[in-house]
């Protein structure tokens, strides 16, 4: 089946060149992001692939439905970018990558959390100039510290069984309690309220939805203890950013440790390094010491983009055979229901 694969890196040609040898689909790979603008690229295809930056609204989703594509398969959990009712309603089917590896996330903020706490980033630049001094260097033990784990699916739990081997206090907060689990870790749920109030650090692994967005806002970062270390792995917009600048010049966040930015779109996963940044809010945030933003590559390991690659694969060789979409995705889905 022909599928035109956009935003397209080097990475990411690989694993699903590599992944194609056992279905032997026709990839013709697109660098420009999937937008209204170049949503006519896909013209003759059956089937596009997406990613997280791309913008699938009604308007790119009609141009693609008039040039014949019938399937979005998106290379990530996330979806927010597609438009699920309007592909539904022009009979497109989309389908994700729930799954590909927890691990590589999780360590990935645990990463961030040891670099901010040592302060690995100042310690390095300063090493690299012949200066050896210790002073502004000083971090603490994790040891029995309390981490506040927000969202306890694949990743959340992975996290926190990471913090849990480091022997920190654990507590966790979803919409779904699982006790299996919180017995297993010794961590005890509780409402966020109380996660915020009594966590040394906050690690975010919930989705992107109306709710979620902005989750952590003026409001709550009032409510966090001074000095907290906050971590986002997730989605970018679950953090009002500025506030979070705001709560950092007061001193009340301690540090932070961005993998996601709200407004990333059209910034991360591009070489900008000979061009003036034009987001401000973006600026302000990488001119803090105790700020360590990475550019959304908490996903990219090898591991995960081999089952990224494959299970997008796999969705589009079951719907070219007119098999049922595994990991496909609806609009009733993810709406509350009508009333």
């Amino acid at each position: 089946m022909r599928l035109a694969v956009f935003d397209t890196h080097r990475y990411d040609r690989t694993a699903l060149e590599e992944a194609n040898v056992d279905f032997q689909h026709a990839l013709t790979f697109l660098e420009p992001r999937l937008v209204r603008q170049t949503a006519p690229l896909a013209e003759g295809f059956p089937a596009v692939c997406s990613f997280v930056n791309d913008r699938l609204d009604a308007g790119t989703l009609a141009t693609l439905r008039e040039g014949g594509v019938r399937l979005v398969v998106t290379r990530s959990a996330g979806y927010n970018h597609i438009d699920l009712v309007e592909a539904g309603r022009l009979g497109m089917r989309v389908a994700r990558v729930p799954e590909y590896s927890p691990h590589a996330v999780a360590e990935h903020a645990v990463t961030l959390v040891l670099s901010l706490n040592r302060h690995i980033p100042r310690a390095f630049l300063r090493v690299r100039d012949w200066n050896f001094s210790l002073d502004g260097l000083v971090g603490f033990d994790l040891a029995g510290k309390t981490v506040g784990v927000v969202g306890t699916g694949r990743i959340g739990r992975a996290t926190a069984r990471i913090f849990h081997g480091f022997g920190c206090r654990l507590l966790c907060h979803d919409m779904m309690p699982d006790d299996a689990f919180a017995r297993e870790v010794g961590a005890r749920y509780v409402p966020l309220d109380t996660l915020y109030a009594e966590s040394d650090v906050i690690s975010l692994h919930v989705p992107l939805t109306p709710g979620t967005r902005h989750m952590v806002d003026a409001r709550a970062l009032a409510r966090m203890k001074r000095g907290v270390m906050l971590v986002n792995t997730g989605r970018g917009a679950l953090i009002d950013s500025r506030a979070l600048i705001d709560a950092l010049k007061r001193g009340h966040v301690g540090a932070a440790g961005l993998d996601v930015y709200e407004e990333e779109e059209g910034i991360f996963f591009q070489d900008l390094s000979g061009q003036v940044l034009q987001d401000d809010v973006l600026a302000r945030l990488l001119t803090f010491p105790n700020v360590l933003v990475t550019s959304h590559q908490a996903f990219l390991t090898r591991e995960a983009l081999v089952s990224i690659a494959r299970t997008t694969l796999e969705s589009v060789r079951a719907f070219e055979r007119g098999e049922p979409l595994v990991h496909e995705v609806r609009a009733e889905q993810v709406l509350p229901p009508s009333r």
